[in-house]
């Protein structure tokens, strides 16, 4: 299928991830059309970061497909599918501590290109780099703090940064992995804000817990639990059914 044709950013096809016996995703089906805002939730150990990192390559599944914009990317490394248009942040914090807002930013441009190959070269020799870098500072409200080491600033910069660094990548499909855990609730409303500005030609799955914000950002919600997808659909049909209140909600 050619991708640009395709009717799903994403479609997962009867996905299963096993370690040492345990089965952490179990069949998982599900499609996310270009343009959607999705909320992945779940318990505590119901596979949603182990989903996302199926989806992003860091793991293979030991059964099932993962298509991207229509190709199968099932056996893709993580970086082949992001020069497809896949980004990601991380529920834990990877970036590199002792260097630079502005420098993690280009690095991480810089390993979608050919020359990340040619890596004895400093990255002052990539000014287009650096400017797109200042760019997306300037857009998370950190251009200020560009030449700051990660270090020296806050944890709610440094989950700005993320966020800068996975869109300067450009993606077409971005995964969001709890971008507003730990965050104060002045932090919690920036970030919001700045998902909320992301432009809809990027395709948005979020897994977050703070629920009051999260489902003012998603329109389609799927709820695992123990691997399994129990409830999938329009955000008010799911959060209103039996089982998710059963499973997550606690009522």
């Amino acid at each position: 299928m050619n991708a640009s044709r395709s009717d799903h950013a994403l479609e997962l096809l009867s996905l299963k991830k096993t370690f040492g016996g345990l089965t952490v995703t179990h069949n998982v089906s599900l499609s996310v059309s270009p343009g959607e805002r999705r909320l992945i939730i779940g318990p505590n150990g119901a596979g949603k970061t182990t989903l996302f990192n199926q989806i992003s390559g860091d793991l293979r599944p030991n059964s099932g497909v993962v298509r991207l914009f229509g190709r199968d990317v099932t056996q893709l490394p993580p970086y082949r599918r992001a020069h497809l248009g896949l980004s990601r942040t991380y529920q834990i914090i990877t970036l590199f501590s002792g260097d630079t807002l502005e420098h993690n930013i280009m690095l991480g441009m810089l390993g979608l290109r050919p020359s990340r190959w040619q890596m004895c070269r400093p990255l002052s020799f990539y000014g287009d780099l650096a400017t797109e870098a200042h760019r997306m500072l300037d857009t998370v409200g950190l251009l200020h703090l560009a030449g700051r080491p990660i270090s020296d600033v806050a944890y709610g910069e440094k989950r700005r940064v993320e966020l800068a660094m996975a869109l300067a990548q450009k993606p077409r499909l971005l995964l969001l992995d709890e971008p507003l855990a730990g965050l104060s609730n002045a932090e919690r409303s920036t970030v919001k804000s700045l998902i909320t500005s992301i432009p809809r030609e990027i395709t948005i799955i979020m897994i977050e817990h703070d629920m009051d914000t999260a489902l003012e950002l998603a329109e389609t919600v799927t709820l695992l639990d123990y691997g399994r997808v129990i409830v999938d659909g329009e955000r008010d049909a799911v959060i209103a059914d039996e089982r998710t209140r059963e499973v997550y909600l606690g009522t």
